[in-house]
């Protein structure tokens, strides 16, 4: 068949087009959009979308700019800044108020410098988006008005007549409006009330519960976090989201598709594969005939009538050998598509075979927290997810590709998409689905106290099974979870004594969610909250039972004390560290630069956020002397701290399964607990966690005061090799030596003691003791991968070296880049190349690398412009090349 070219629309245009349309995640339709002159069919793929030449079956007049739609703005009610009383401003739609002002050029870049608090009176005023479209009748029996994502508060009116109110923006809305639309030109118009003041009136209808926040966020459903968080920028935006148009059809609508599988015969490679389709339909009117529903797999198709009227079938397909889906390291990701056709209406997307199982079941130590894919125990390496913009309309199809890329790389096999923000694109779920890459999905209730009275009841449940039955084809989603804390802080955080009488969330997470999880998608496994227990007389943040949260260790304690817990499963646990250079200098201008000036303090939302930076050097870090030595000394910190946490938990396995560190990514350029930036920059934490998370893991942990090398194989093969232990002066003079030989089963662990003369330490120091595995590259160690270090003191007391002498560093031009020799003369730990602040598209290819004396590295920078000035001595010396020695020395 031959391709058609679809002028004037770009890739991400018909991506979007079709990705974000309401019911099925992937659907087939026609478009009679005024920027194509003939019907197509349409079909999201993992790549994009793809056209093919078909008769029209639904024809859905697209209202989205970048279809061709013109839509204003205007501010209609509230604190109306002076520059746009009165005044029409062009709006792109799906979009929000702030990138429109933005864009017109009346308000500055919100996340720069203090904007946030001049801008704040946005989010307290009425909005109005207006667009005028044609329209000329047709045969369809129905034209329905689709609004995949209103924020939040919004009435619709048509031609003058209302259409219909919403208030979530977290499901869509469908109007039946053929009784409104005229021939010729239609007006459409869509008034958002104020957030906050929404939220506010809602809040006095359901009564006021306690929250974390200074906006009643959990009055309303909106993504929490765009009122602000202890990492994220108060926004309290509205705006049209998603795509929006006119569906036109006839006969039968496929309304939802929940592609559930089954495995037959035995869990391994190759199985049998079972799909049952729920299928839910809608009909056009009663005068519709009866039609055949069937279901394609693996070259496999079953079918089943449906009468008029019928709004369900179920359709059971075997679909014969298949390959089961595993997360990554554990096997293959196979897709299959599957297409779902009723009369002229056809829906399309991909699934994976495979089972997920959760084990809570009482054992001798408490209750563990197991994730089993396929019958297989997974190791669970993973960081929390919160939305990747806070202005979500920015995020794009690539940007969840390079964020979940960030998690690939750094050895994660699961994201946790958190309760405060929004169920992700099927862009996301598709990425994870592709790279084998674990979903644990909350529901959207974090950190405060919920009413379970209408209006709000009614909106939780509708989103719900809207969203559960969205994301039943991906097979990365392992888990639902009902909520984040709300249970831990039901029961310690004073909201008893608040509530009374007053409902809090209980039921929705203790029973409307699991039976709704039941019933659409059963056999997914479901977690009331996050940390829970799953016991009902423990305490729900117990080490000993189900998930646990760790945020004493920031708040008030030395990193240290992660090695106090022994979690079955630390579903959180995180500490700060600032973005890369160039991210915070972009956005916060203080002059001189310092870590409380006003604008810096505007990009740090924690509670005495920088107080805890500095007390978190403790005894590891000197106090800085320079906003230079700020910035790095408490990267570092931030990485060694989550280091010392994972690797800890780890080598407890199998008591402990799973590690979940808070968090990947940011919505705004700030100082945070994530390994990636706002701007992509992958922090030294994210090279601390692509170590701490390797496959196989090599650390020394202390057992009874006593250091021991522990050998974590988290891979398929069994794990044989020679480490060769040595004690050894800074100058690398070896003073004690012992070889070990290890042999660990695949996903086991093995604890091997030191000898006496090891640990035998005459120079506390100047000494240190390292294990590596033989097969590692002596002269260039990948990260120190294969390598383990225990210190006898902290750096402080340390006798390292400085830099200029410890360090021969030779710099050269490569293609697209500058490649970086650094020959160490002495002990140089934890080198970290701040590739940004050459230039700030620049990356590096690694970090935190440990040098013995005589040992050499090399990094390679790229991403720097053709114009980019070569400086060997500039490259060559802190802040750009950094390293602990250069806290030490000066």
């Amino acid at each position: 068949m031959d391709s058609i070219i679809l002028r004037g629309w770009s890739a991400q245009s018909r991506t979007t087009f079709v990705s974000s349309f309401i019911n099925p995640p992937k659907i087939l339709f026609t478009t009679n959009c005024p920027r194509v002159k003939e019907f197509f069919r349409f079909e999201a793929r993992a790549g994009g979308s793809e056209s093919k030449r078909r008769e029209p079956r639904v024809t859905f007049t697209s209202l989205n700019s970048t279809d061709g739609a013109t839509w204003t703005l205007r501010a209609t009610a509230g604190p109306i800044d002076a520059s746009i009383t009165d005044r029409d401003v062009p709006a792109t739609v799906p979009g929000e108020v702030q990138l429109d002002l933005l864009a017109a050029g009346l308000i500055d870049d919100p996340f720069d410098g203090a904007n946030e608090k001049v801008q704040a009176w946005i989010g307290y005023c009425d909005w109005r988006y207006r667009t005028s479209f044609s329209w000329s009748p047709n045969d369809a029996e129905r034209h329905d008005l689709v609004a995949d994502g209103l924020d939040t508060a919004a009435t619709i009116t048509l031609n003058g007549t209302e259409v219909g109110r919403t208030q979530n923006q977290h499901r869509g809305y469908r109007f039946d409006i053929a009784g409104l639309l005229v021939d010729g030109e239609n007006e459409l118009v869509v008034d958002f009330r104020s957030p906050i003041e929404f939220a506010r009136e809602q809040e006095a209808l359901l009564g006021a519960r306690p929250t974390v926040m200074h906006h009643p966020f959990n009055a309303i459903r909106k993504v929490a976090s765009n009122f602000g968080w202890d990492w994220g920028i108060d926004v309290s935006s509205s705006g049209i989201l998603k795509s929006i148009g006119i569906e036109s059809w006839s006969g039968v609508r496929i309304a939802s598709v929940r592609p559930l599988t089954e495995i037959g015969g035995a869990e391994n490679d190759s199985s049998t594969g079972i799909l049952n389709a729920h299928v839910d339909l809608e009909w056009a009117s009663t005068n519709s005939s009866a039609a055949t529903v069937a279901v394609t797999v693996n070259g496999a198709t079953e079918t089943v009538e449906v009468k008029n009227g019928q709004t369900d079938a179920a359709v059971r397909v075997d679909a014969g050998s298949i390959d089961l889906w595993w997360p990554r390291g554990y096997g293959d990701q196979p897709l299959y598509d599957v297409t779902v056709t009723v009369g002229d209406a056809e829906w399309s997307s991909r699934i994976g075979f495979r089972t997920v199982t959760l084990d809570t079941a009482p054992d001798a130590h408490g209750s563990p927290f197991s994730i089993f894919v396929n019958g297989q125990l997974i190791g669970i390496r993973g960081a929390n997810w919160i939305p990747d913009d806070a202005f979500v309309t920015r995020i794009t199809r690539e940007r969840y590709r390079a964020r979940i890329t960030d998690a690939v790389d750094a050895n994660m096999n699961l994201l946790r998409v958190w309760g405060g923000g929004m169920y992700e694109s099927d862009d996301f779920y598709d990425a994870c689905d592709e790279l084998g890459v674990l979903v644990w999905q909350d529901f959207l209730f974090a950190c405060a106290a919920y009413a379970e009275e209408d209006p709000l009841r009614s909106e939780v449940e509708a989103e719900a099974r809207q969203n559960i039955a969205r994301l039943s084809t991906h097979p990365s989603l392992a888990l639902w979870n009902g909520c984040n804390e709300n249970i831990w802080g039901y029961l310690e955080w004073g909201w008893r004594a608040q509530l009374g009488d007053k409902t809090w969330g209980e039921g929705y997470y203790m029973d409307l969610l699991p039976s709704l999880v039941a019933e659409l998608v059963p056999g997914t496994p479901y977690s009331p909250g996050s940390p829970f227990s799953f016991t009902k007389y423990a305490h729900p943040n117990d080490p000993r039972n189900g998930t646990m949260h760790i945020w004493d260790v920031w708040n008030d304690r030395d990193y240290t004390a992660y090695a106090d817990y022994a979690p079955r499963f630390a579903s959180e646990f995180g500490f700060q560290g600032p973005p890369a250079w160039s991210t915070l200098t972009a956005s916060v201008h203080d002059e001189p630069l310092e870590p409380y000036g006003e604008q810096m303090l505007v990009h740090q939302k924690a509670d005495k956020g920088n107080l805890k930076l500095e007390r978190g050097l403790g005894e590891h870090l000197p106090k800085p002397r320079s906003i230079d030595e700020w910035h790095w000394a408490t990267q570092l910190n931030q990485a060694r701290a989550l280091r010392f946490g994972i690797e800890h938990f780890r080598s407890l396995w199998p008591l402990n399964t799973g590690s979940i560190i808070w968090q990947l990514n940011d919505d705004w350029p700030v100082i945070s607990w994530a390994a990636v930036d706002y701007a992509g920059h992958r922090k030294p934490l994210w090279h601390a966690l692509k170590h701490a998370y390797a496959d196989r893991l090599l650390t020394i942990q202390p057992r009874d005061g006593v250091p021991v090398l522990v050998a974590h194989n988290d891979s398929a093969e069994r794990w044989t090799a020679t480490v060769s232990v040595s004690r050894q002066s800074f100058d690398g003079t070896e003073l004690a030596a012992q070889t070990v030989e290890i042999d660990v089963e695949p996903r086991g662990i093995a604890l091997i003691p030191f000898d006496e003369q090891v640990l035998a330490v005459t120079d506390a120091g100047r000494e240190f003791v390292r294990a590596s595995v033989d097969s590692a590259p002596s002269t260039d160690r990948a990260g120190n991968i294969d390598s383990a270090f225990w210190y006898f003191a902290e750096d402080p007391q340390l006798g390292l070296e400085p830099t200029a002498t410890a360090l021969d560093v030779t710099v050269e031009p490569v293609e697209g880049g500058v490649a970086i020799t650094v020959r160490a003369n002495s002990l140089v730990k934890d080198i970290v190349l701040q590739a940004d602040r050459l230039h700030p598209q620049a990356s590096v290819d690694r970090g935190l690398v440990t040098l013995a004396a005589g040992e050499s590295a090399a990094f390679t920078v790229s991403g720097l412009p053709e114009s980019f000035s070569f400086d060997g001595a500039s490259i060559a010396g802190f802040p750009v090349l950094c390293s602990v020695n250069d806290l030490v020395t000066g």
